[in-house]
């Protein structure tokens, strides 16, 4: 699978456009059945290389998912990260803000919930909710900043301090996986009508997410600007085709694979010294 195929076009060109992907693109694969191996084999991958993230403890890495209602955050985290560790694993969803949290800048919460080195952290949606959320509903006025700091250069102000701060995780050691999870508006719209008539599944249903798909337009728009103007060398995004849930989940086990892959991990060696306290050890467990 080619996964650059997922990449926004360039770093702040203006040209990026989420037509341009298809949501319902399944590359090569025709069935979820086809890629039910491959998943498999990527999550046994993904436990290898977590077994060594943790036993070097020098890189951390996080992965953010970011998408709009029913496209699957959950159903990700479930199923790719099934192989993963929990002693080496963190989630963290991002809700509307306490009052305590918009006491603080709005990234604060986010550098809260770092994993360490060695661990995998999970972000459930993210501090990227700054620039849709707050953005959509005009909800910056309740952030209690300065008014005279509230101006119409504010939203690429906070993707230039975005680039900043991923950049410090980038050369901090902290590798950062981010994902979009592309689907589309029928789609979304026959997830929740299943939500409805599912009976198990009306505990997943909100009104609130009619109230959003409302503003299904502008959410895309500010997506387009978001993916465009944060998306860099060092941190790029990746945009996933969600409409099968079989493909999207192979699409981010291939993507999150390929990131640890790069970080060249492995077991920490041991000098002469601490190899042969290790035989005498042995010696001495042995002649018990």
């Amino acid at each position: 699978m080619n996964i650059k195929n997922f990449i926004p076009d360039s770093e702040g060109k203006g040209n990026f456009k989420l037509s341009k992907i298809k949501t319902g693109d399944t590359s090569s694969f025709k069935s979820k059945e086809e890629t039910l191996p491959l998943l498999e084999k990527n999550i046994e991958k993904l436990n290898e290389l977590q077994a060594k993230l943790y036993a070097e403890s020098r890189y951390g890495a996080i992965i953010l998912i970011q998408a709009m209602d029913t496209a699957g955050k959950d159903g990700i985290i479930k199923h790719v990260m099934s192989g993963l560790n929990p002693q080496g694993t963190t989630v963290f969803s991002f809700k509307q803000p306490s009052t305590l949290e918009l006491r603080h800048d709005y990234l604060w919460r986010a550098n809260l919930h770092l994993p360490e080195r060695g661990q995998i952290g999970i972000f459930n949606r993210s501090y990227y909710e700054e620039i849709l959320v707050v953005k959509v509903h005009n909800l910056i006025q309740n952030q209690n900043l300065p008014d005279k700091l509230i101006t119409e250069d504010i939203w690429n102000d906070r993707y230039r301090q975005i680039n900043d701060f991923e950049k410090y995780l980038h050369e901090n050691g902290f590798t950062l996986i981010k994902l979009f999870l592309h689907i589309s508006k029928e789609e979304q719209k026959q997830r929740l009508l299943a939500r409805i008539d599912d009976k198990s599944k009306n505990w997943k249903f909100s009104e609130a997410d009619l109230s959003e798909r409302a503003y299904w337009d502008t959410y895309m728009e500010c997506y387009e600007k978001l993916l465009e103007n944060t998306n860099t060398g060092h941190n790029p995004w990746y945009v996933i085709p969600a409409d099968k849930k079989w493909f999207a989940r192979l699409a981010v086990s291939e993507i999150i694979v390929k990131h640890l892959d790069k970080l060249d991990l492995a077991y920490p060696q041991l000098d002469e010294k601490h190899k042969a306290a290790l035989e005498i050890c042995r010696k001495r467990l042995i002649e018990e």
